[in-house]
């Protein structure tokens, strides 16, 4: 059934038919024009009865519903902020890696034979080079580093060139590269190869979804992450044999995060979460703050990871 548009006024009425208190409708309908219907009722699912009858919970009030978009937004830029920094890390590495080992000017650090070798994975190389050589070609031109590198010396380091690569690009590059560049690189971030090759596509998705204000609290990653000490020293419980947080939730990008953000960039990551959990915690009269962090798959004792 084809989709209609509905005024300001109609959205309110849908959300009132459907249980939900709003006591200011003046506001509201200035919240709804700004931040969109569609995206503010995302979160709707955690106040409702249930997803068949999909009325909210007696007394759940459009300042909830708000405070838990406002929360979602709040996270979504602490996490944004931290890949951005392991997206700079990664290019950084790399691109140091990299140009020791084969040059500095494009037709050396490109050139097919710094990559895998494995017949199968061929055309992935191919491909993946001619993306790169794209990127760097269309926003390379936008760029006052790679512009002046171009006119001056007639080619861009990889190290300028990176700069203009997205972080899916580098991450991908990462799965083509030989196996003991792979392997300096992961000793640098001081994880396993076989981690960074699962982590660095998970991250990149994270971080568009991030970019693109998505909703983010209890996003799923298309791939779990490997058990780690962490799941073993939180207690997170188990079913089947396997735990139930921290695979492919929120909390899994966090585990990720402690292993490849330095300390003190973790401990602050930590500590501006733990400050947005008691702020909605604050706000919130019809659900319980543990029922949204069971969502994010974050475990009550989560704020022990800074210890750890």
């Amino acid at each position: 059934m084809a989709k209609s548009f509905k005024t300001l006024d109609e959205q309110i009425q849908i959300l009132q038919r459907k249980g939900l208190i709003i006591s200011d409708l003046e506001e509201a309908k200035d919240i709804l024009l700004r931040e969109n219907y569609f995206f503010l009722s995302g979160y709707r699912l955690l106040f409702m009865e249930s997803f068949a009858n999909r009325l909210f919970l007696p007394g759940a009030t459009f300042e909830e519903l708000y405070s838990m978009f406002q929360f979602d937004r709040h996270i979504r830029n602490i996490i944004f902020k931290n890949l951005l920094i392991i997206e700079n890390n990664i290019k950084s590495i790399t691109a140091y890696n990299l140009s020791k080992h084969y040059g500095i000017r494009e037709e050396d650090y490109l050139n097919l034979k710094n990559f895998t070798q494995e017949k199968k994975r061929k055309k992935q190389v191919e491909d993946l080079l001619r993306k790169m050589k794209r990127q760097i070609r269309i926003n390379g031109g936008q760029h006052q580093a790679t512009i002046h590198y171009t006119e001056k010396y007639g080619y861009i380091p990889l190290w300028i060139a990176v700069k203009v690569l997205s972080f899916g690009i580098v991450s991908e590059l990462y799965q083509i590269l030989k196996i003991e560049d792979q392997d300096a690189i992961a000793e640098d971030f001081g994880v396993d190869t076989s981690r960074l090759v699962v982590y660095l596509p998970i991250l990149a998705n994270f971080r568009n979804l991030c970019a693109h204000e998505d909703i983010l609290y209890d996003h799923k990653a298309q791939r779990d992450i490997e058990n780690t000490k962490y799941h073993q020293l939180l207690n997170i419980p188990m079913t089947n044999g396997e735990y139930v947080y921290g695979k492919n939730d929120l909390f899994a990008i966090i585990i990720v995060l402690k292993q490849l953000l330095r300390k003190d960039d973790f401990f602050l990551l930590m500590s501006e979460l733990e400050y947005e959990v008691q702020i909605l915690s604050d706000r919130l009269k019809t659900i319980t703050i543990e029922k949204v962090l069971d969502r994010m798959g974050f475990p009550i004792n989560y704020g022990e990871m800074v210890k750890l």
